[in-house]
């Protein structure tokens, strides 16, 4: 038995022969960047036609991931928002409580896509009904939540869920919260399923994000 310890608290025993270890929480910034700390993000010159979104879904690498897949998207940014510390690490958003969640700021063209399908794509890759963080992930920092900026998205986002509730017959503990101040997490979290793929892959599996996904959603499709 080996001992594969996630990106949060929580530690989860696989039968494997070999392992390629995922978890950022093993892997220094001198790995990756000398950036051992979040910068503040302004989306104030975004290109005619583009808007922004934030979502948090428990692992930013794998949110990071699932949006760039989306046709529209033009760039998705990993960080940390919603809590009360400025510009703060990895290790203290994960184990120090600041209030911020792993989150990413997505940004699209609106003639390609809408905040409406990003919010489907959102809630068919977030488990709705732990409250405790995401997947293996546990912990404040990987709860899922949707950070609407303007009326118009907190509506949407509030329709969305109360749809999705009902069509799944069971309330949904994700928040649906104010947007706050966004913080670019550190280099080394940036594109992480690209630059660390075999990393990445095998703790997405070894997660079992995946598998969850498809018992939360596929019998209600």
């Amino acid at each position: 038995m080996i001992s594969f310890l996630s990106k949060g608290r929580t530690q989860i025993v696989f039968a494997v022969a070999s392992v390629a270890l995922a978890a950022c929480a093993l892997q220094s910034p001198a790995e990756g960047s000398a950036n051992g700390e979040s910068t503040l993000v302004s989306v104030e010159d975004l290109a005619p036609g583009q808007a922004t979104a934030v979502f948090a879904m428990g692992c930013f690498w794998c949110a990071e991931s699932d949006f760039e897949k989306v046709d529209g998207v033009v760039d998705v940014i990993s960080g940390y928002t919603g809590g009360t510390l400025e510009n703060p690490t990895y290790e203290q958003v994960t184990y120090n409580e600041t209030g911020h969640y792993e989150a990413v700021l997505v940004t699209y063209d609106t003639s390609k896509v809408s905040y409406e399908e990003l919010l489907s794509v959102f809630w068919k890759n977030v488990d709705p009904f732990d409250d405790r963080g995401q997947f293996c992930d546990k912990g404040t920092s990987y709860r899922a939540a949707v950070f609407p900026g303007t009326p118009e998205e907190k509506e949407a986002a509030d329709g969305s869920k109360e749809q999705l509730e009902e069509k799944l017959g069971q309330p949904f503990v994700t928040m649906i919260k104010d947007r706050a101040a966004f913080y670019r997490a550190e280099d080394y979290h940036q594109d992480y399923y690209k630059t660390n793929r075999l990393r990445y892959n095998y703790y997405r599996t070894a997660c079992g994000r995946d598998r969850r996904l498809v018992q939360v959603w596929s019998a209600r499709d």
